[in-house]
């Protein structure tokens, strides 16, 4: 018998890897001679660097680069020497994170250690790459990102314009003269589950500026910068950004990142999933356990365990899900395509206490799941 474990975290209490484990363990009480192959996914969110370092054999790169306001922040990615890939979260060098609230503007904040990133990849011998950009602090529609790389942003007067989400309106060409020329080569993907157009009423400043410090005024100017800044880059490239869904994610970047790198956006659990190789590792699967933390009616929206229900019901597999609260009703189980879900709780528990006996709870859940399999074998 195959089991493929496909985890996502239980936040602040298991990691992918270590819902596995404790899987693995109450598997092999019951099917001592189970195959179980473990498969942890992420979403493209938190804790997804951790999951894609062992795919990839890759080690942690860290470097100073510009931070959010210019500032200088070690910021790290992954880069596998073997194959090529490097992996960069845009939060860590452009993230709201780096910045205490006061600081916090969109306005005046910039994706250039991003762009700083990737730089350091490409000198590293990067041929493909897969970014993040999740929790970004910017509104720049990765002008920072691309002059990290050569591009240069000039105003009407020919000067280069210092790449801010302020200075989108002043953008008068786009130099190009001076850009990488290894970014011709370069291959990347883009972790993107929003579907947000690059401006207008549900476009990057209207959703996202105010979260990221900007006033009703400034929302304002911003998203008339993004219509202005559409029209240079459809000038300059040839390129209609306002019609790709998911352009105005991570304040317009999601946009930058197709018009500066020729960048493809997919859903991050997509991204994860064919880096993990899962689909092959499913085909000859009996049951797929997967899990996270809370299973609710959001899970679809580009969650993990809907890429695992999604490949899952490609290859016609039964999938069980044990997560810390299951939110659904009968009729949302039956169409998410689940063929077993429960909660992992045994007992009235805080939070707290949930979380500090997940490592139990799990592997009782998962034990008595295979119980109900070894004694009616007709249910494989």
């Amino acid at each position: 018998m195959k089991f493929v474990l496909a985890p996502d975290k239980f936040k602040g209490s298991l990691s992918g890897n270590e819902f596995c484990e404790v899987a693995e363990v109450a598997i092999r009480k019951l099917f001592p001679n189970a195959i179980v192959v473990k498969k942890p996914l992420a979403d493209g969110g938190d804790g997804t660097m951790e999951v894609v370092r062992d795919y990839l054999n890759a080690k942690e790169i860290s470097l100073a680069v510009s931070g959010p306001l210019f500032q200088k922040v070690t910021a790290s990615y992954l880069y596998s020497e073997r194959r090529k890939v490097a992996f960069i979260e845009m939060s860590e060098a452009s993230g709201y994170r780096l910045l205490q609230a006061p600081e916090l503007n969109c306005m005046n904040t910039t994706t250039l250690g991003t762009g700083e990133l990737i730089l350091d990849a490409l000198n590293r011998g990067a041929k493909e790459m897969v970014l993040g950009i999740g929790g970004s602090a910017t509104n720049d529609a990765g002008m920072g990102m691309a002059h990290a790389l050569g591009y240069r942003f000039l105003d009407d007067t020919g000067q280069v314009l210092q790449p801010i989400g302020k200075h989108l309106n002043s953008v008068a060409t786009i130099d190009t003269s001076q850009i990488d020329d290894r970014l011709k080569e370069l291959q990347v993907k883009v972790a993107c589950d929003v579907t947000n157009p690059f401006y207008g009423p549900d476009g990057a400043a209207y959703v996202y500026a105010p979260q990221k410090g900007a006033s009703e005024e400034e929302v304002a100017f911003l998203d008339s910068g993004l219509q202005h800044f559409s029209t240079v880059l459809e000038h300059t490239f040839d390129f209609k950004v306002q019609s790709v869904p998911g352009a105005g994610a991570a304040g317009g970047l999601g946009g930058g990142a197709i018009a500066f790198l020729n960048a493809s956006l997919d859903s991050g659990i997509a991204i994860i999933k064919e880096i993990a190789q899962f689909d092959e590792a499913i085909k000859d699967a009996h049951w797929i356990i997967t899990g996270e933390g809370k299973l609710d009616h959001q899970t679809l929206s580009g969650k993990t365990i809907a890429g695992v229900l999604e490949s899952a019901k490609n290859h016609q597999k039964d999938v069980a899900a044990f997560c810390g609260v299951v939110e659904l009703t009968l009729e949302e189980q039956e169409a998410f395509g689940l063929t077993y879900c429960t909660s992992i709780l045994r007992a009235f528990q805080t939070l707290e206490e949930a979380k500090k006996s997940s490592v139990e709870n799990l592997e009782f859940a998962i034990f008595n799941f295979c119980k109900v399999l070894k004694k009616d074998m007709t249910l494989l």
